[in-house]
């Protein structure tokens, strides 16, 4: 072996040796990029959150449904999406569709309350029974790793920073961005809910 190893130093010319090293750089480049890819490909399925009672949710358990995640807030001028996010939410649940809530008291500090405060009033105030989660930060510095993954990694074409409470991203049965709504976009306006069917029609 150390005859062969010596051969080996001493016949390789240098520019074989450069090719050599570049061929294991890029070899490894490969395998670094494919593990990102395959990481990616998982989308929001590759997350685990906290639900707003304080347990750990896995959110591959919604494998197969189609999902709308919205940042929410109880003290914003778009709090009454709640009734409408409650009654898409009640539409189509029993078709594959979910609602999670992720509140947030990024803008304009109007998400102060604890969880158990915002859990009361999301179902004391507007009824709400679709999942709910722990406050968290969306935008920024300290932002959830599933929110950088909704505005920065999902694509280059849905990406950029959330403007504001109640800013929608729209999820398919395998867990991919594929389509977000601004805070204006109202849950049960037409060109959500025709996204939503289209989702649930294609899953059937």
């Amino acid at each position: 072996m150390a005859i062969s190893r010596i051969w080996f130093l001493t016949c390789v010319t240098p520019a074989l040796f450069s090719a050599l090293a570049m061929s294991e750089l890029a070899l490894a480049g490969s395998v670094s990029a494919k593990a990102e890819t395959t990481k990616l490909d998982l989308g929001v399925h590759e997350f685990t959150v906290t639900d707003i009672n304080g347990k750990s949710k896995d959110l591959k358990r919604y494998k197969g449904k189609i999902l709308l995640i919205v940042n929410t807030a109880s003290q914003c001028g778009y709090t009454p999406q709640y009734q409408g996010l409650q009654k898409v939410y009640a539409a189509y649940k029993n078709k594959g569709f979910e609602v999670l809530g992720f509140p947030s008291n990024d803008f304009g500090g109007q998400e102060p309350g604890s969880n158990k405060e915002i859990q009361n009033f999301c179902e004391l105030k507007y009824k709400v029974s679709f999942p709910m989660f722990a406050k968290v930060t969306v935008s920024g510095a300290g932002q959830a790793p599933l929110f950088k993954y909704l505005t920065a990694d999902a694509g280059k074409e849905l990406a950029g920073p959330i403007d504001w409470n109640f800013e929608k991203f729209l999820i398919d049965p395998q867990g991919k961005l594929i389509a977000r709504f601004k805070s204006s976009a109202a849950p049960e306006s037409p060109e959500i809910i025709s996204k939503i069917e289209s989702l649930l029609k294609a899953k059937q």
